[in-house]
């Protein structure tokens, strides 16, 4: 590796100047990513909903998901070494391919953070009515799956949404801070959540390699794809460690550490809450696991009290997740528009310099945050739409940094053919295996999620379109930014942003 490559942070390098603070240390880089994935928030999103799709074996997902993106964590770990800088998905995509192909990245990415942000705020409507009654402000029946449940997600989503934003105009520090404090509080979350469930168990761990008789008549495999949307939804977001590198002490050490560790932890505790949750669940028959998922099992086994301060440690836990997914989407979008790659690019490429922080990004990605969740209103399948659609961009942007760069290696490009140095975090030898796996195990799950399914996309029987949601929704997306990028391009040409990338 070079020597600028070894300097702290190699920004100027990568044709830009340093105008973000560097205030995150190693924990608060790991709390990034860590808030993202938020084991505790997803698991309790979602779990009811891969549970009901898949019986008690639905738990099997969990360890075969992870492999996929665990090489894809590898993967990502290793260039951010190579490109620490904000915006890197977008930004790596572009240097191992195509200007094009980058661009493409970041648009996905970016539509991907903005509908995480709407998908982990009404998450909240799993924990808060739970907490205190009065939180269902729509009243009605505030299970997840109805339509009042729905209706108050969004509420709920809404406020937690403007609150983000508003915090975001204090600075990374104090964002940090928060998000540092989040995590401190889930990891204590799952760890008495753990407890809880492995000491008011009622049946033994072979409940996993049961069905449930969810599958019918028909292949229970089938079924079992389908239950991986929880899985495949919690399993991403670990690049956001490498989002904020450019507010990052030494990136090229601490970015890779907190992308790996993030994800490593994240899989240990979510498999134990998972197995917790089958082995303490009163009944796994009555239908109330299906549709209110851990918050049943804790209300039944822990009791009204305790049940509601781990509920409470949830709310704390989604919070610090969306204040993460925020700050993730802002940086592309600030990453984006510092290189004229979007649209009122002068505005949104500005740095705050009382904050030293993009505020127009953060305002942005929560208004239209605020939108997605408003274009769902009246759904009852809310939850499955926005997580699924979330999921299956995010993935499509994460294998246009995967394939270019398997090309590259397959290519023996200089840069990828050989081991980074040793003083980083390095793949060797390992390289081309992991990034073969990443990407095969990245493109099925991407198929998978995004397939057509009434039981994800159209559980209110609404009109057929529904059903096909995802594909309609990546094929509006890859249109728009079609007719977009050559627009984009001319902008930044005619306006010479520095940091435009170089044909």
């Amino acid at each position: 590796m070079s020597d600028t490559a070894k300097s702290a942070d190699g920004l100027a390098d990568l044709g830009y100047k340093q105008e973000l603070k560097r205030e995150l240390g190693p924990f608060a880089s790991f709390a990034s990513g860590f808030s993202f994935v938020s084991i505790l928030t997803t698991v309790f999103e979602l779990f009811g909903f891969g549970f009901g799709l898949g019986g008690p074996a639905f738990f099997w997902t969990w360890p075969l998901v992870f492999i996929g993106q665990f090489s894809v964590a590898l993967v990502f770990a290793e260039l951010s070494v190579r490109f620490p800088v904000a915006g890197a998905i977008y930004q790596w995509s572009r240097r191992v391919s195509t200007d094009p192909m980058g661009w493409f990245a970041g648009w996905f990415m970016l539509i991907g953070y903005i509908v995480s942000v709407s998908a982990i705020a009404i998450a909240m409507q799993l924990a808060l009515p739970g907490v205190w009654a009065g939180f269902q402000i729509v009243g009605g029946d505030p299970s997840p799956t109805s339509v009042t449940g729905g209706e108050n997600a969004i509420v709920l989503g809404t406020i937690v949404i403007l609150i983000c934003g508003f915090i975001s105009a204090f600075g990374i520090k104090r964002l940090a801070t928060l998000t540092v404090i989040g995590v401190s509080t889930e990891i204590f979350g799952v760890a008495l959540l753990i407890i809880i469930l492995f000491t008011h168990t009622v049946r033994g761990p072979g409940v996993v390699f049961s069905t449930g008789g969810v599958e019918g008549k028909d292949s229970y495999v089938w079924a079992f794809l389908a239950s991986m949307l929880m899985a495949t939804y919690v399993m991403y977001g670990f690049d956001s460690a490498a989002e904020l590198s450019e507010e990052t002490r030494d990136p090229r050490r601490t970015a890779p550490s907190a992308i790996t560790r993030c994800m490593l932890v994240s899989a240990i505790g979510g498999g134990l809450v998972l197995l917790g949750a089958l082995m303490a669940s009163p009944s796994l028959t009555d239908g109330n696991l299906a549709n209110n998922g851990i918050a049943y099992v804790l209300t039944a086994q822990a009791g009204n009290v305790l049940g509601r301060i781990m509920l409470a440690i949830v709310a704390v836990s989604i919070f610090s997740a969306a204040l993460a997914i925020t700050a993730s989407a802002a940086r592309v979008m600030f990453s984006m528009a510092r290189d004229g790659r979007l649209p009122f690019s002068k505005a949104l490429s500005k740095v705050s310099k009382r904050t030293s922080t993009p505020l127009m990004p953060s305002f942005a990605v929560c208004a239209i945050a605020i939108f997605v969740l408003l274009l769902s209103l009246g759904s009852s399948s809310v939850f499955g739409d926005i997580a699924s659609v979330a999921v299956v961009i995010v993935y499509l942007a994460y294998l246009l940094v995967t394939v270019p760069l398997l090309i590259q290696r397959l290519r023996k490009h200089p840069t990828y053919s050989k081991s980074f140095s040793p003083e980083y975090f390095t793949l060797g030898k390992w390289g081309l295996p992991i990034n073969i796996v990443a990407v095969v195990f990245g493109f099925c799950l991407m198929i998978d999620v995004g397939w057509p399914r009434a039981e994800i996309y159209n559980t209110g029987n609404g009109p057929a379109y529904l059903t096909w949601f995802a594909p309609l929704f990546i094929i509006a997306a890859t249109v728009i930014g079609a007719i977009a990028y050559p627009l984009m391009k001319k902008q930044a040409a005619s306006e010479a942003v520095v940091g435009t990338p170089a044909e």
